[in-house]
């Protein structure tokens, strides 16, 4: 049977938020010991414009998000079935395609080369799913899924890269910015449950970019992911700024092994949603809340193409790569906990005193 969430999506997006919040004050203890000056914002992307609003009811929370040409696709995060909206270019809502499958907590959407819509149904807040799922929306409307498995555990997930040779890579969501990579062992199958294997380690650092809702820790969580239709580009997101990778020969691994081109987003509620645009370089980016601006991040009329870069080694040992210049995430680790521990003590001796 489908997984089915115990309690609904809504909840479990509460205590996100609630958790956010707790984390803001002790990263921005953290921030200050991290380094002062930001990695800087590549200047190879243009003024950020708006594209459309999207005012459709049905789409509170959108999570994931395709370009198609003109047109979009978007996904709730949520939701009692796996529903993918086709948006026009004024992000009015035409088709929707639905699948019989109750997700837990998708989180990202992808379009396959064969026209299958991929829901990444890979939420975890709690980090206690036995598996994640991929579900397939087949053009002739019939419905695959596939169940998958980490090889160290449950982990929160938001973002979905799909490789052009169909291959999907899982990118997680951690709080202190050191995510992995994961892909599945097989080719996706319908009807079983595949275990994963990671293939990368990154290390995402403090950027200075505003925007929502968690505070400073926004700019550590990878919150969604896009590959270009081309096959050229990928792209990961946190809250606040957006990267990209040139990519080749479907080598994900190798491509986020490289140093990326870093845009800072502009300021939104809970930006979750990133895709390329028809033209497979400019930025598609959005925000869940009513109306959900859908912002386009053009890409600056003489910036050259990005060379590709060579593929890192596909294991599990790779390095974490710093992105923002500054603390690795090992390094990160060990001043979250001196600085967890320092607030403890400093707790205990003013119970102490109050005693």
């Amino acid at each position: 049977m489908p997984e089915r969430a115990d309690s609904r999506v809504d909840r479990a997006r509460r205590r996100t938020r609630v958790a956010g919040a707790a984390l803001s004050a002790p990263l921005g203890a953290l921030a200050v010991l991290l380094p002062a000056t930001p990695a800087a914002a590549d200047d190879t992307y243009g003024a950020p414009t708006t594209r459309c609003e999207i005012t459709d009811e049905r789409l509170p929370e959108i999570s994931g998000l395709v370009g198609v040409g003109n047109a979009m696709l978007a996904m709730n995060d949520g939701g009692d079935q796996a529903e993918v909206y086709v948006l026009d270019g004024a992000c009015a809502v035409g088709e929707v395609r639905t699948a019989a499958v109750d997700p837990y907590d998708p989180e990202d959407l992808a379009l396959g080369a064969d026209g299958t819509v991929w829901l990444a149904d890979i939420g975890d807040n709690d980090q206690q799913r036995e598996t994640v799922a991929l579900i397939g929306l087949r053009p002739d409307g019939s419905s695959t899924l596939t169940r998958l498995t980490y090889p160290d555990g449950p982990h929160d997930a938001e973002a979905l890269l799909l490789a052009p040779d169909g291959t999907p890579y899982l990118v997680t969501k951690e709080v202190l910015g050191a995510s992995s990579v994961y892909r599945p062992a097989e080719p996706l199958a319908d009807g079983v449950t595949l275990p994963m294997t990671r293939v990368l380690g990154m290390g995402f650092t403090l950027t200075g970019t505003p925007g929502g809702p968690v505070g400073r820790a926004g700019q550590l969580l990878v919150t969604g992911g896009a590959v270009s239709a081309d096959g050229q580009r990928i792209a990961l997101r946190t809250y606040t700024d957006a990267y990209v990778w040139p990519l080749a020969d479907s080598d994900v691994a190798g491509a986020l092994s490289g140093p990326p081109v870093r845009v800072a987003l502009p300021d939104s509620p809970q930006g979750e949603a990133i895709a390329f645009a028809g033209n497979d370089r400019d930025l598609l980016v959005t925000s869940e809340d009513l109306p959900a601006v859908v912002t386009l991040v053009p890409v600056a009329a003489a910036a050259a193409p990005a060379p590709a870069t060579d593929a890192a080694p596909d294991d599990a040992a790779a390095a974490p790569l710093d992105l923002g210049g500054g603390v690795s995430p090992v390094t990160a680790g060990l001043i979250a906990a001196a600085v967890a521990t320092l607030l403890v003590w400093i707790g205990g001796r003013l119970r102490r005193r109050q005693g």
